[in-house]
């Protein structure tokens, strides 16, 4: 899946999601309380109150540090904190992690075990875009983003994987596969772009820079 931007709250101070009212039950205090949602990973997530005591709530297996569950089992308000704040994009569901994209460095949430480097919507290469090599000054179109990586998709007729290509040593490794349609000479601009004569290559995402859409 391509990583979707995100605002992230993790090293935010306590806050309340809405204005306290008259009604205080669990639910209402989950939103008109400050809290601070912090994801430790494994699905567990550290609240701060506004009073600056700190719990730990296990989501998957709905369950929290605080007395209000470990004395009544209830739902309670920092449990309901964090599956508001999940919901709402703030902070990484289970089994996701918070990177930086490697492009705009704006905060993406991806699957735990998904490598670096990682790009937010914005910063995937979509069908149709331009590019340009940063290698060879060659402008090149998009044929699409993969979900491969560097390190696992082999050159044909080179006996190699495109990070050890020899002109993509300096990329990392686990970047990800663009394939791209290669125009014949580097002085090309888009207007003079034709589809004819385009052969198709896969690069890292960090060799390409975006020149943006056709129209």
């Amino acid at each position: 899946m391509v990583p979707s931007k995100h605002t992230s709250t993790t090293t935010s101070e306590p806050t309340a999601l809405s204005p306290g009212g008259p009604t205080r039950t669990r639910a209402d205090r989950a939103r008109t309380e400050r809290m601070a949602v912090t994801p430790l990973g494994g699905g567990r997530y550290e609240v701060v109150t506004e009073y600056d005591t700190v719990y730990t709530v296990h989501l998957p297996e709905s369950r929290c540090t605080c007395p209000d569950y470990r004395h009544r089992r209830a739902r309670c308000k920092h449990l309901r904190r964090v599956a508001i704040d999940v919901t709402a994009g703030r902070v990484p569901a289970p089994g996701q992690r918070e990177a930086a994209c490697a492009d705009c460095e704006r905060p993406v949430y991806v699957a735990a075990d998904e490598p670096s480097p990682v790009y937010c919507d914005s910063c995937t290469l979509d069908t149709g875009r331009f590019v340009r090599d940063r290698e060879r000054g060659d402008l090149l179109v998009v044929a699409r983003t993969t979900r491969d990586r560097a390190n696992t998709v082999e050159v044909p007729g080179w006996n190699t994987t495109v990070a050890d290509y020899p002109t993509n040593r300096g990329y990392p490794e686990t970047d990800v596969v663009v394939d791209v349609l290669y125009p014949i000479g580097r002085d090309l601009t888009p207007d003079d772009l034709a589809p004819t004569d385009l052969k198709r290559y896969a690069f890292p995402r960090s060799r390409l820079e975006s020149l943006g859409r056709p129209d």
